[in-house]
């Protein structure tokens, strides 16, 4: 089977080939065979640009930002603060100065819990929370709820995985102040609607936390046009560096918030006598040295991704999504898990009969790599009443005659393991 006799006529046109050669990892075998890289959701290869840019950064300007007088600060200082720049371009923020640069959405969600949520909650008071989540959205608030008294509420999904909006209409009172949910479910694909859910928390006085660690890789955001209070994200799904991701939060929210770590860069002045005084934001939130040349990588692997066009990798990976789905709906006994219409580029499954893990271990050997586990969503599976599936996810650079690779290796794998 080919691109072009299976490619939607109508749907923008990727050069894969071009896009494969960016990617060094993709040419190396995995036990004799040439590598299918199917665990995007977890994370996604990186472009050689975006290798390049750590070799550049410690080759010519390796030095501390903001506070050196002389060139190579200058120059890390520049590359650094473009970045900032960048992200807020990609997000379509207001001002830089709501980019807060993070160890990655894990990071950003307990600064905003610890800093925000410590500050503006107390016992009584309601977070509302989907079963969709990823345990970075459900753990920091259940930690500080322990401490603080309020109460999270469980906004419900249906069978195919879809947030039920009329029932998160019901669960607002008065007492209702915060909602975290995620764009994209890593688990299951679902694609929630922010825009719509963002508006109705506004309309109940409540602000809304989105993550977006799923959503930066497939889609455009536009954190204005949802009307997001916070948003967040990690480098690592979007092409870029592990250890790095961005918090995104309106400007006066951001003020009127206290520091979460103190140290370095995050002061303006600091006595024994007076206290200590803080920076302006982005810059209150950034304690100590940052991950310099992971913040500027960061940047370049935006710009790659721009560059391809997430319009255009949106369509991509949808194409392959119902090229894989086609294909495993064909395997007895396969139910696939996460059926939302719109969904994004995950096909999560399990097997009648056989384990998750043994299935991930043998098509491993086959050279294909797919995720299997609880994904970080316990509670969503759950209610599915399974505690692992397997898990294909897909990127730009994936072929349907890759998707066709892992097909023909998963019904090898599963007759083994029946």
């Amino acid at each position: 089977m080919t691109e072009l006799a299976t490619r939607d006529a109508d749907a923008p046109v990727l050069d894969v080939a071009a896009i494969r050669a960016d990617f060094p990892i993709l040419a190396r075998q995995v036990h004799g065979r040439p590598l299918v890289y199917l665990d995007n959701a977890a994370t996604s290869q990186t472009p050689r640009q975006v290798i390049a840019a750590f070799d550049d950064y410690y080759s010519r300007y390796n030095a501390n930002i903001h506070r050196g007088l002389h060139t190579l600060a200058d120059e890390a200082t520049a590359a650094f603060e473009g970045t900032r720049e960048t992200v807020r371009g990609f997000l379509n923020a207001a001002e830089h100065r709501e980019i807060i640069f993070t160890r990655g959405t894990t990071e950003a969600i307990n600064l905003v819990a610890n800093s925000w949520g410590r500050a503006n909650l107390k016992a009584g008071d309601e977070v509302l929370i989907s079963r969709l989540e990823h345990h970075s959205n459900i753990v920091p608030w259940q930690l500080l709820a322990a401490e603080l008294g309020f109460t999270i509420k469980v906004i419900p999904v249906d069978e195919r995985g879809v947030l039920d909006l009329d029932a998160y209409r019901g669960l607002f009172t008065e007492r209702t102040r915060l909602v975290a949910v995620n764009h994209v479910s890593n688990a299951f694909g679902t694609v929630n609607p922010v825009k719509a859910m963002a508006a109705i928390a506004h309309a109940q006085g409540a602000l809304i936390l989105v993550d977006g660690a799923q959503a930066t890789p497939h889609q455009a955001v536009d954190v204005r046009d949802i009307d997001a209070d916070f948003y967040a994200f990690s480098g690592h799904k979007v092409y870029g560096p592990t250890g790095v991701g961005v918090l995104y939060g309106k400007a006066s929210l951001l003020e009127a918030m206290p520091p979460w770590q103190g140290g370095g860069e995050m002061i303006r002045t600091v006595s024994f006598e007076a206290g200590t005084s803080f920076a302006e934001i982005p810059h209150k939130f950034e304690a100590g040295t940052p991950a310099i040349a992971e913040v500027i990588a960061l940047g370049v692997a935006l710009k790659w991704v721009s560059g391809v066009g997430l319009g255009a990798i949106g369509a991509r990976e949808n194409r392959l999504l119902e090229h894989a789905t086609a294909a495993v709906s064909r395997i007895d006994g396969l139910r696939i898990l996460g059926t939302a219409p719109g969904k994004a580029g995950v096909l999560s499954f399990v097997v009648e009969g056989a384990h998750a893990q043994d299935i991930g271990l043998l098509i491993d050997q086959l050279g294909v790599a797919i995720r299997t586990g609880h994904h970080c969503a316990q509670p969503l599976l759950a209610q599915f009443g399974v505690d692992a599936t397997c898990r294909a996810s897909f990127a730009a650079y994936n072929t349907l005659d890759e998707i066709d690779t892992f097909a023909e290796a998963l019904t090898r794998v599963i007759g083994m393991v029946r």
